[in-house]
């Protein structure tokens, strides 16, 4: 199933600390860059400027439109705390039609 619109929908990724998630998500969609943002807890293992990490963060799965995510991205790299924040954009196939529109609306009030 098609997006309903030609600003087709989007999923970007992030993780934060577990104290920030929530801020970043609530600032994001109190300025119409998302519709909607999911936060779940996750564990991190990575390794940064040579040192093992081991991180309780959570996940933001954030649903936006292609044209609000070069300002999305702006925005979170202007709040988040990371000097180098993971920022992943996927693309959507489909998707039930109304939640897709809806999705639409929250971002281009």
């Amino acid at each position: 199933m098609a997006p309903p619109h030609h600003d087709p929908v989007r999923v970007v990724l992030t993780t934060a600390g577990r104290e920030d998630g929530p801020r970043i998500a609530r600032h994001l969609v109190e300025r119409n860059l998302a519709a909607c943002v999911n936060t779940m807890p996750v564990e991190s293992f990575y390794r940064w400027k040579g040192n093992f990490c081991d991180d309780q963060e959570v996940l933001l799965v954030i649903k936006t439109t292609l044209s609000r995510v070069e300002e999305l991205m702006g925005e979170v790299r202007a709040v988040h705390p990371y000097e180098l924040p993971e920022m992943i954009v996927i693309p959507i196939e489909g998707g039930f039609p109304p939640y897709l529109e809806w999705v639409h609306t929250e971002t281009h009030p």
